[in-house]
């Protein structure tokens, strides 16, 4: 499992296996954001174990599935809430980490309003380019 942070308290990865989240326990998250659909690959069959798992090693568990690049005002509010309301460091996480690394994004924008060349820059450092999303960034409001 490969971490890129996005902010301090606030790092994205790939897919996690239900197993790994031990390793994610053992480096000190607190809480896990999954954007991942039930059934989207064969590692990711559903939430269930996850959230067991989870809920077994003391981390917090949120689950927000979306389609890449389909992110509703619903699901940016909800990871808002996650990143302004839960325990610190956050490790958020989906096929790549590109839908973490967006929705990110999209919540800090809206409720932050932060500037968007240090989000673009944040998101480069982690491997993603915000590019296709800067209209909407844009147009992002609380």
């Amino acid at each position: 499992m490969q971490t890129q942070s996005l902010e301090k308290g606030v790092a994205i990865t790939s897919q996690l296996t239900v197993e790994e989240l031990e390793q994610v326990k053992a480096q000190g998250f607190k809480t896990v954001i999954c954007n991942c659909k039930p059934g989207e690959s064969a590692e990711f069959s559903g939430e269930d174990a996850y959230r067991f798992k989870a809920a077994e090693l003391g981390l917090h568990w949120v689950h927000i599935p979306v389609t890449p690049g389909e992110y509703s005002h619903a699901d940016v509010a909800a990871f808002a809430q996650a990143l302004q309301q839960l325990p610190r460091p956050i490790l958020a996480f989906c096929r790549s980490g590109k839908r973490a690394t967006h929705l990110w994004a999209y919540a800090k924008r809206h409720t932050e309003k932060c500037d968007l060349a240090e989000l673009f820059s944040a998101a480069k450092a982690a491997g993603f380019d915000l590019e296709a999303h800067r209209q909407g960034l844009e147009n992002q409001t609380a």
